[in-house]
């Protein structure tokens, strides 16, 4: 039998420092987190940890970060929101957001970051650029804005796709078919806002809602530029020209070829009308006027990124706000039922004035129902409470130029909707908002119809 004699191991005493230098260095660390954390007991907004931040919290509460911003903002009318390189600040308080979108204007601008994630769509347009630049195209777009053709122009591309939308809507209501109301309300504004912008039909809201390339283009890119401020990839993925910004430079150019081709063609239709001494042919649209007003100093580059900064302007933001407005007050029945009632009284005591006899009609009988053209309620840009219609009303700075004629189109189709149709959601069917610029419906408005005498 053989024995052995096992030595004892020895540690060499560099190891023996460096693993005492770890020990400490990861209890140091625990207590500078620690101590970070108990800094932070009387504090309002976020919390935050070394490095990262607020944003696991931010993570955490991304899809409903709205609702979770204003649980701080009940406590303090500032919250901010720390992130790896940069501040969000949030405020509630009027002086404050006063201060930033009028008194100290100059201070705050879009910056370099945001024109970077932007610039692929908006290009310089107004919406994506500061100093001179931003302060001549809103000029321009004012003076615009406050002229009578383009508002009597616009007043009757509204009044058009709104009697089409309740056309659309009367058919679903007569076959018992379920609407996703805010897919319809996103044609309707994309229609009318290209015939604005652009003079262009594009018919998304024909009556068998057919599918558009430039509409599926304008859709996806909207929303991948949006992604961006959220993904730290995107210029990797730009770079290499894979995943969403492959998609996102496909649908760009179909956005810019469509643009391009109109802007050309209405070039030539211009110059023709020039030549031949018949001015009064040139189109009201937004981008006529643009090329009117700027000569030979107009680009073909510089109205794509005017006419595409308008769409985006007037598309999503005025077709969500009317899909949470009709949400809210279908869900709210007596609010549905007082709108109806003074629609009605409002629209027979016009036509009592005028001397028109109103068509009676039967809600059971399609051809009745529909030949109770809605008219009389558009005629006039007055709601039943005596709110009017003011063109050109500015206040600060970063007032919206569009505003008027957004409340315009609102107006016109919330009182041909209350006026004419009960809306009922689906059963089952979840409201969300999508966490977006816009704060669209996650899933839609899934709405059943039934017709009002």
């Amino acid at each position: 039998m053989v024995a052995f004699k096992l030595k004892p191991s020895k540690t060499s005493p560099s190891l023996e420092c460096n693993m005492g230098s770890l020990v400490l260095l990861m209890l140091m660390f625990v207590s500078w987190m620690l101590i970070h954390r108990w800094s932070q007991r009387n504090n309002k907004g976020p919390k935050t940890w070394p490095f990262l931040g607020s944003v696991i919290e931010l993570l955490m509460n991304y899809d409903r970060m709205h609702d979770w911003l204003v649980q701080y903002l009940a406590k303090s009318k500032t919250v901010v929101v720390q992130m790896p390189f940069t501040t969000h600040t949030y405020i509630a308080d009027p002086v404050n957001v006063e201060h930033v979108l009028k008194t100290n204007f100059n201070n705050y601008p879009k910056g370099e970051v945001y024109h970077s994630y932007m610039e692929v769509l908006l290009g310089d347009g107004i919406f994506n650029v500061d100093g001179e630049l931003w302060r001549k195209q809103r000029k321009t777009a004012s003076l615009e804005f406050a002229s009578r053709n383009l508002r009597d122009f616009s007043t009757k591309v509204f009044r058009e796709y709104a009697l089409k939308l309740s056309t659309i809507l009367s058919q679903a209501s007569f076959l018992n078919k379920e609407i996703d109301m805010q897919e319809l309300l996103m044609r309707m504004t994309l229609d009318s806002i290209c015939k604005v912008g652009f003079g262009v039909e594009i018919g998304t809201l024909a009556p068998n809602l057919p599918e558009n390339s430039f509409a599926q283009a304008f859709d996806t890119a909207n929303t991948i530029v949006t992604l961006r401020f959220i993904d730290p990839l995107w210029r990797i993925k730009k770079f290499l020209n894979i995943g969403s910004e492959a998609q996102l430079e496909r649908s760009m150019k179909a956005i810019d070829d469509f643009t391009y081709n109109v802007i050309r063609r209405r070039k030539a239709e211009i110059e023709l009308s020039k030549n031949n001494g018949q001015q009064s042919k040139i189109k009201h649209d937004i981008l006529s006027r643009f090329i009117e007003l700027e000569g030979n100093n107009a680009t073909d580059k510089s109205l794509r990124d005017v006419v595409l900064n308008f769409v985006i302007a007037g598309r999503d933001t005025t077709a969500t706000t009317l899909s949470w407005a009709i949400y809210m007050v279908m869900t709210h029945s007596h609010v549905a039922d007082r709108l109806y009632l003074e629609l009605k009284t409002f629209e027979e005591n016009r036509a009592k004035d005028e001397g028109v006899t109103l068509n009676q009609c039967d809600i059971g009988d399609s051809e009745s129902f529909n030949q109770r053209d809605p008219k009389g309620v558009l005629e006039d840009d007055v709601l039943p409470d005596g709110t009017k219609i003011k063109a050109g009303g500015m206040g600060g700075p970063r007032i919206c130029l569009g505003k008027d004629s957004a409340y315009l189109q609102m107006r016109m189709v919330m009182a041909i909707l209350c006026r004419f149709y009960k809306f009922n959601l689906v059963a089952g069917h979840q409201v969300n908002y999508r966490m977006m610029t816009i704060l669209s419906m996650a899933h839609g408005l899934k709405l059943t119809i039934q017709r009002r005498h």
